[in-house]
């Protein structure tokens, strides 16, 4: 058999193995960085049960986003509407439509709307909203321009990288505490020098210090 095989061949399973662990390892790598928000959640838009438009029931209707969105000024977790939110105005405008069965029965039986959750904070990862939307954060900033969607979209990577760009320069992101709400305000920081003058002048005032540590939003 050595006629046949080279001593080099003696090494030849130990080299396999070599590969085999970096072929191995650089698919978990590659797996791990891009199996992130970033790459995986961005342009999600599932079906509902309901084809509820944003653009129709906030561009044309009017309807602040606290109206199905109750609690995001006063809770950590943003509530979605529940049917009795909806039938407050569907018990009489489009009472007997076929696309609305789903909140009917809901109503009816007392149960949860089956709406599908897009934005989707990790176990791992703690998110307050009622902090952000009471210093200046909108929702447009983590949702992008809901109130021109007909479908929701996930439309920003809400990844750690994303975040802490925020949390270093919250000024550069802040819009005034009234304008919250009007997915169509601009940032203070985009309104000139003077605009971005109030926005430290507030980040200073109200004490905004988003934390940069790991504690704090993995606690």
């Amino acid at each position: 058999m050595s006629k046949l095989f080279p001593k080099s061949a003696n090494s030849l399973p130990f080299q396999i193995l070599i590969y085999l662990g970096l072929v191995v390892g650089i698919a978990t790598a590659g797996v791990t960085y891009y199996m992130t928000p970033k790459y995986t959640r961005v342009g999600y838009a599932p079906v509902q049960p309901v084809p509820f438009s944003h653009a129709k029931h906030v561009q044309e209707v009017g309807l602040d986003c606290r109206y199905c969105h109750s609690n995001v000024d006063k809770s950590a977790h943003s509530n979605v509407p529940t049917a009795q939110t909806c039938m407050n105005c569907h018990s009489v405008i489009k009472a007997n439509s076929p696309l609305l069965a789903p909140i009917r029965e809901s109503y009816e039986k007392g149960t949860a709307v089956p709406w599908v959750w897009i934005h989707h904070t990790p176990d791992h990862a703690y998110f307050n909203h009622a902090v952000h939307v009471n210093r200046g954060v909108s929702c447009v900033e983590c949702h992008g321009k809901v109130n021109e969607m007909d479908v929701v979209t996930h439309s920003q990577p809400l990844s750690m990288g994303f975040c802490i760009e925020c949390h270093r320069n919250p000024e550069l992101r802040l819009r005034d505490p009234k304008d919250v709400y009007n997915l169509d305000s601009k940032r203070l920081a985009d309104q000139g020098a003077a605009g971005l003058k109030t926005a430290e002048n507030f980040v200073h005032d109200w004490k905004v210090k988003p934390p940069q540590s790991c504690s704090g939003c993995h606690r």
